[in-house]
């Protein structure tokens, strides 16, 4: 059903889902339980799950899920909240060591087997990082997604599990292979141009590139005022996708700048050992 344009009023609106629901509950769960189940598990890993679970939920069932289907600029700013807000809370909430910790013993060796090592490798992440941004927005696949509404929840799905695999290396919280400090804040500076370019391709869109939006756009809309929707979507992507990505690389100069310092005060003890 069609319905007249977005205005404040609507910011009441929700778009609740019984299966997303239920998911995220059980997810909700399991992390408590295991929790509970882990000795000494730390209390902030707790808090930034359980943040990253209300940000997907707002991303997916609050007003901007109501219109993420009617309006590009809303579906663009679910994404950058999915990949670039929860995934990076899911990060720093660490699931693959509790789940490590208390899982059962399949679950252990899983986590530890051949296939998570290669999903949990730095490249792996950034690879599918760098080529998910704009094969999700710049091709057919977003028509797909318009036309098919598992198709859809899929891709958001894929946004979390992404982003995750992305920001987990970023933030060297969590088991797997780490990276130098310094070498993390050029991994993330590193794929600030692939939301750039993502976000100034769709700007200058002279046409609207995803059909399916001229069938589902709100009563009234015109093929500019669509178009004009597509560039204002590729505004958000490029500021709002830049600016979040500077704003995660805060936590790594500060990690960084404590690993200097800490290594620092070892070299110096090491060499006063030595008497030099």
């Amino acid at each position: 059903m069609q319905m007249n344009e977005f205005s404040w009023s609507h910011l009441n609106l929700w778009h609740l889902g019984i299966v997303p629901n239920i998911l995220l509950l059980s997810a909700g769960c399991l992390y408590g339980l295991g929790a509970r189940r882990a000795k000494n598990w730390p209390l902030a890993p707790t808090l930034f799950f359980y943040l990253a679970l209300i940000v997907t939920f707002l991303a997916t069932q609050s007003v901007i899920g109501y219109f993420d289907m009617k309006y590009f600029s809303a579906h663009m700013v679910q994404h950058l909240l999915l990949i670039m807000a929860a995934a990076p809370l899911f990060a720093c909430a660490r699931p693959l060591d509790l789940m490590s910790k208390t899982g059962p013993a399949w679950l252990k060796k899983f986590i530890d087997g051949r296939i998570m090592r290669v999903v949990m490798h730095p490249i792996f992440g950034f690879v599918a990082y760098f080529v998910f941004i704009p094969m999700t927005h710049l091709t057919g696949l977003f028509d797909l997604m318009m036309q098919h509404s598992y198709v859809h929840h899929f891709e958001q799905i894929c946004f979390l599990v992404i982003g995750y695999l992305f920001f987990r290396v970023a933030f060297g919280l969590e088991r797997g292979m780490k990276l130098h400090p310094g070498l993390r804040l050029v991994y993330v500076m590193a794929a600030v141009p692939v939301d750039t370019f993502t976000g100034l391709a769709l700007i200058m869109s002279v046409k609207n590139p995803f059909p399916s939006y001229a069938t589902m756009a709100p009563m009234g809309s015109t093929p500019s005022s669509i178009l004009d929707n597509v560039k204002l979507g590729g505004s958000i992507m490029w500021i709002g996708g830049d600016a979040l990505m500077l704003l995660a690389c805060i936590p790594l100069v500060v990690m960084w700048v404590k690993w200097e310092t800490i290594r620092t005060r070892e070299i110096d003890a090491e060499l006063d050992k030595l008497g030099l």
